[in-house]
């Protein structure tokens, strides 16, 4: 295997490694052990609000540090290294989750906020390098392996998380809680090993001038308004993150509160995990699938199909009402969740300068995070005030026609244009 092929490799495994935090902890027992273990005695909407104001917070404090990590990650050269704390980070809450007792939900509710932390902060220099491992012909493919590799990943650790629950005396576990407990404690080791490759392999490019981590901190605050300012003159690029902005709220809304919404409806926690194992089955050769669609009809148009896919999913879930369908609908998001994600990254790549991709990849998941501040406080209190989830669930519709909407506004060969200087024709 050649040098890039092995670094291509290397920095796709990291998905496989932090992709265990948001199968087993975001979308599978965090819901489910916060509003059973963490929550007890509460009502179902009071729980749903506690957990949608723990997502909202993480989001919010994704919002205001991801700008400035992505610059400290350009002007110090060091994304890597960046990458490295924040994984170890979410690591430690995760396996920290292990220690939180039954009724103990703000405490759980800080590890789950500090784990998110790392994890989406991770994702800024870990999408950022994108444009180290991979060249302009690549990174639809390479963007959709990392997906692929994500789905897979989580997707093994969940299977074995979820067995673990069903049948704790297989592992020598006294029931269900304990299980739960030692998975939150499996994702934090999984996630420290399989980030061990990027520390080796990955190599990203050199910088002529870079700055001391502390230094860099310091000026990256002083430097997020200039960002801003760069991200506006590149026009394309600013109207795809607001395209962005609403729809990838919706697909994280989703995300994180489809077990939830679930539980509220009165279905099985074995089913609804079930659901999201099938999820992650679907989503690994899916993901891999949308890469060639993208390298085919462009990326622009691959979000768009799985746009449409989401909109017919939210639909659908305001209207179930048997265990199968919610099996349906997970089947339907795996063939299209790590699709829209890939594609959108490798899109906004071809609309930035690399010199500048930590930065402006800062602000990408900056805006997807704080979208994600909206989706769940609006899910749960729409819910809370109709009182009805089916209507709150339904609320999320109006995320991704407004951002199919703006998409069709984006003129890639413009931004790409834009990119390379070239601001002609």
């Amino acid at each position: 295997m050649s040098d890039r092929r092995r670094a291509q490799w290397s920095w796709a495994l990291y998905d496989w490694a932090n992709s265990a935090f948001a199968t087993t902890v975001m979308a599978g027992f965090f819901p489910v052990f916060f509003k059973s273990y963490w929550t007890t005695g509460m009502t179902a909407t009071e729980s749903t609000v506690r957990l949608g104001s723990a997502n909202a917070i993480a989001s919010l404090l994704v919002v205001v540090l991801a700008p400035v990590l992505g610059i400290v990650a350009d002007r110090s050269g060091r994304k890597k290294r960046l990458l490295l704390t924040l994984a170890m980070l979410g690591a430690l809450m995760s396996a920290g989750l292990y220690l939180v007792a039954a009724g103990q939900w703000l405490l759980a509710a800080a590890l789950y906020v500090f784990g998110v932390l790392g994890f989406a902060g991770g994702n800024v220099t870990y999408d950022a390098l994108l444009l180290d491992v991979a060249g302009n012909d690549e990174l639809e493919r390479v963007s959709a392996l990392g997906f692929a590799l994500g789905y897979l990943g989580g997707g093994l650790l969940f299977a074995v998380n979820v067995m673990m629950v069903v049948h704790p005396e297989w592992f020598g576990l006294a029931d269900k809680a304990a299980a739960v407990r030692v998975a939150f404690a499996m994702v934090g080791l999984w996630w420290a090993v399989f980030s061990l490759p990027v520390a080796l392999y990955v190599r990203e490019a050199p910088r002529k001038t870079a700055t001391s981590g502390a230094d860099g901190m310091r000026v990256a605050w002083r430097e997020a308004l200039t960002t801003w300012r760069l991200l506006r003159s590149l026009r394309m690029a600013f109207l795809f993150l607001l395209a962005y902005w609403c729809y990838i709220d919706g697909v994280d809304t989703i995300v994180r509160m489809a077990v939830d919404y679930g539980l509220s409806l009165g279905f099985a926690a074995d089913h609804l995990l079930g659901a999201l194992l099938l999820t992650q089955v679907v989503g690994f050769p899916a993901a891999l699938a949308f890469g060639r669609i993208g390298d085919r009809i462009g990326a622009k148009r691959a979000i768009w199909l799985a746009l449409a896919v989401y909109a017919v999913v939210v639909f659908w879930a305001s209207r179930m009402a048997a265990t199968w369908e919610f099996y349906g609908l997970a089947t339907a998001i795996g063939l299209v969740q790590g699709g829209v994600q890939a594609m959108s990254r490798a899109l906004f790549a071809r609309l930035i300068p690399a010199e500048h991709a930590g930065r402006l990849f800062g602000l990408y998941n900056m805006m997807g995070k704080f979208a994600a501040v909206i989706g769940p406080l609006l899910v749960g209190w729409v819910g809370l005030l109709s009182g009805s989830s089916r209507v709150g669930i339904l609320s999320v519709l109006l995320l991704f026609v407004a951002g199919g909407w703006l998409l069709a506004q984006v003129d890639v060969a413009r931004g790409a244009r834009e990119a390379s200087g070239d601001v002609s024709g």
